[in-house]
């Protein structure tokens, strides 16, 4: 082979090397933010099941609540939240009355019907109520199962880790009130941790540049009552 094909050989190779070493490199943060995004919104739908968690706690034991152990076991395993049920007294009507017909209050006024509180299963409720909504791989909407409500504690992030959400809770004094609080957050230093090093850095600064902005994703807040995502 002549001398002339070898250094053309070699400058294709170098020029089709050269290519792939730039392309790769305007690719790098595109890439970055896909999967950026990605997680934020992995973290997201977890954040939004925890604060209706929370929420359901504090409805049922009249505070938020700080550590996922005692959160998760007394919302599963107690029957504990009270609830409005509505009870028809068969007994009470006369034949020729249909209560269908007539308004729910005057059939409580007359005693046809009566409504008595029960205690129920939190997460039952919740998910009778479609309140703790996913999606499966097929695209196909159901209710999160005990399994997936257990595992709400843990950031999807990096695959297979068992770093947990910071979940804290407690009270804010406000107008002379004692309002319950609670935050449960992740930092992005966490959440990217397995991801292109530098990328994360320049990540967290820009955020950062930004007064009172979490490089992070967060609901609740510990200095004021608001249970609003950053990501919303």
């Amino acid at each position: 082979m002549k001398t002339r094909t070898i250094v053309q050989i070699v400058l294709a190779v170098v020029i089709v090397g050269l290519a792939y070493v730039l392309y790769d490199s305007i690719m790098k943060p595109v890439r970055f933010d896909n999967e950026y995004t990605k997680r934020r919104d992995a973290c997201a739908e977890k954040l939004k099941s925890i604060r209706t968690l929370e929420e359901a706690y504090k409805v049922t034991y009249g505070t938020y609540c700080g550590s996922f152990d005692t959160l998760l076991n007394r919302l599963m395993n107690e029957d504990s939240m009270k609830v409005v049920s509505k009870v028809v007294n068969h007994d009470r009507i006369p034949a020729d009355v249909d209560i269908n017909e007539i308004p729910e209050t005057e059939a409580v006024k007359q005693g046809y019907i009566s409504r008595v509180e029960v205690l129920v299963n939190p997460i039952a409720k919740l998910r009778e109520d479609g309140k703790l909504p996913t999606t499966d791989a097929n695209g196909h909407k159901r209710q999160l199962t005990d399994e997936e409500i257990a595992a709400l504690r843990y950031v999807p992030y990096p695959k297979g880790s068992q770093e947990e959400f910071e979940l804290r809770a407690g009270m804010l004094e406000k107008s002379g009130f004692l309002v319950p609080v609670f935050e449960c957050q992740v930092s992005l230093d966490v959440l990217l941790s397995d991801m292109d090093n530098q990328l994360r850095i320049n990540k967290v600064a820009e955020i950062n540049e930004v007064p009172g902005r979490y490089a992070g994703w967060k609901v609740g807040d510990m200095t004021q009552a608001v249970t609003d995502g950053n990501f919303e």
